[in-house]
C-alpha cells in the first residue's frame, strides 16, 4: 500500500481523482485509508466464503467464525452519552431495521435501533393485524384486531403510561387512521412495512418522530444464527424460532380450557417470548392486559403484571397468564390467581409441578404445559 492505491469504493473515486489533479498522484495517507478498505473488503469475501462452506458441510459451529458488517450509520453515542456507537448491517438482511427507509424524523439513537428493533421482533409474531408498544426492550402493550387502528386502541390500554415516549410496531401498513391514533401521545419511532401517503402526510407534523417503512415483515419462524457480545468473545445461538400451536398444549388440570381461553393463552405465550425473564404476561380478548419483565423472581413478575393492569382499569376476569418458564413454586400461580386468571400456560418441567397442578386445581383453574421455554436476556 506505500506504493500502490487500490479502490474498492465508488466513494473513494472523487478524493483520488483530485489528488491525481492536484499532485500527480496519491498521499501516503490516502493510500493507507485505501488499503484499510481493501483489506475489509477481502475480508468479508473470506468471511462469506467460509460461512458458505461450513454450511455446506453441514458445521453449525466450526472452530473459526468470522462475519462482516457494513457502517448504515454512525450514531451520536451508545446508550449513554460517554459512550460511542455505529450500527452496522449484515447480508443477507432480515426485514426490519436493517432494511428500514427512513421516511421522516430526527437521527436514530442506539437506543432507538434497539427498542426498534425488539418492537419488529415481537409484532412478526401474530398473522392478525397488531400493534405492538415498546419501551426499554420490552413490550408494554400488545394486540391484535380486526384493524390496526382497533389494535391501537387495546395496546395503549395495557400501559398508556409506560407508553408514553415509546417504540410502535405495526405488521401491516401505517394507514391514516392509525396515525392519527398514535399521533395523540408523544412516540419515539413507528415502524411498518410500509405506510400510505395519508399517513405521511398527517405525521409529517410531528417532525421529531421517526417513521421507518421496512420494506416487509421478518419471518418469526427464521431460526439463523444470532451473536451477543462478552467480555473477551461472544456467545453464538439460533434465533428463538419456537412456536407453540393448539396441537402442542398439554392439558395438566382437571378442567380443560375453553376454545377462548385457549387462544388467549397462545397470543400471552406469543408475547412473552418477547418480554425480559422473568416474564408474566396477562391478556385476554387478543390483548394484554399486564406485563411483569424482567423480575428477580416470578411472584414479583406476576404481581407487577398486575398491578400495572389494574392501575389502568383493565378487568381481569377471565383472563390468562403466560409464564416464559416453568412456576418453580406455587406463589407465582396464586398470585396470578388472586388477579383473575382463569388459565395458565407455562413450559412445565419444576420439581414441585405437583403442587403447581394442585393450587390451579383448588381454584379451579385450566393449565397446559408448552414443553417449551422462551428465556430473553
Amino acid at each position: 500500500h506505500e506504493s500502490v492505491a487500490v479502490l474498492t469504493e465508488p466513494a473513494h473515486y472523487a478524493q483520488v481523482l483530485a489528488e491525481l489533479a492536484e499532485h500527480g498522484g496519491t498521499t501516503s495517507g490516502t493510500r493507507r485509508t485505501l488499503a484499510a478498505a481493501a483489506y475489509a473488503r477481502t475480508a468479508a469475501y473470506d468471511a462469506a466464503i467460509s460461512s458458505w462452506f461450513a454450511a455446506q458441510n453441514g458445521v453449525a459451529y466450526p472452530e473459526r467464525v468470522s462475519f462482516a458488517g457494513e457502517k448504515k450509520q454512525e450514531l451520536r453515542y451508545g446508550e449513554n452519552p460517554h459512550q460511542t456507537a455505529a450500527f452496522y448491517t449484515t447480508q443477507p438482511a432480515r426485514f426490519g431495521v436493517a432494511t428500514a427507509t427512513q421516511a421522516q424524523g430526527k437521527e436514530l439513537s442506539y437506543n432507538n435501533y434497539n427498542d426498534t428493533d425488539a418492537a419488529f421482533e415481537c409484532v412478526s409474531e401474530f398473522d392478525a393485524p397488531t400493534v405492538v408498544i415498546v419501551k426499554h426492550a420490552n413490550p408494554c402493550g400488545v394486540a391484535s384486531a380486526a384493524s390496526t387502528a382497533q389494535a391501537w386502541d387495546a395496546a395503549l390500554a395495557c400501559d398508556p403510561v409506560s407508553a408514553f415516549g415509546g417504540i410502535v410496531a405495526l405488521n401491516r401498513p401505517l394507514d391514516e387512521e392509525t396515525a392519527a391514533k398514535i399521533a395523540t401521545i408523544f412516540t419515539e419511532v413507528i415502524i411498518a412495512p410500509a405506510a400510505t401517503e395519508g399517513a405521511k402526510s398527517l405525521l409529517a407534523k410531528k417532525k421529531n418522530l421517526r417513521l421507518l417503512i421496512t420494506g416487509g415483515v421478518p419471518d418469526p419462524l427464521d431460526a439463523a444464527r444470532t451473536f451477543k457480545s462478552l467480555s473477551g468473545g461472544f456467545l453464538v445461538q439460533t434465533r428463538d424460532a419456537g412456536r407453540i400451536t393448539a396441537a402442542d398444549l398439554k392439558v395438566v388440570t382437571e378442567r380443560a380450557p375453553t376454545p377462548t381461553e385457549i387462544e388467549d393463552m397462545l397470543f400471552a405465550f406469543r408475547v412473552g417470548k418477547h418480554v425480559k425473564s422473568n416474564a408474566i404476561v396477562y391478556a385476554k380478548n387478543q390483548a394484554t392486559l399486564g406485563v411483569g419483565a424482567g423480575q428477580m423472581n416470578r411472584v414479583d413478575s406476576a404481581r407487577i403484571a398486575a398491578w400495572r393492569g389494574k392501575a389502568a382499569n383493565l378487568d381481569f376476569t377471565g383472563c390468562a397468564v403466560a409464564s416464559d418458564a416453568f412456576f418453580p413454586f406455587a406463589d407465582g400461580l396464586e398470585a396470578a390467581i388472586a388477579a383473575g386468571a382463569s388459565s395458565v400456560i407455562q413450559p412445565g418441567g419444576s420439581i414441585r409441578d405437583n403442587e403447581v397442578i394442585e393450587a390451579a386445581n383448588k381454584a379451579g383453574i385450566a393449565m397446559v404445559f408448552t414443553n417449551m421455554r422462551h428465556f430473553r436476556h
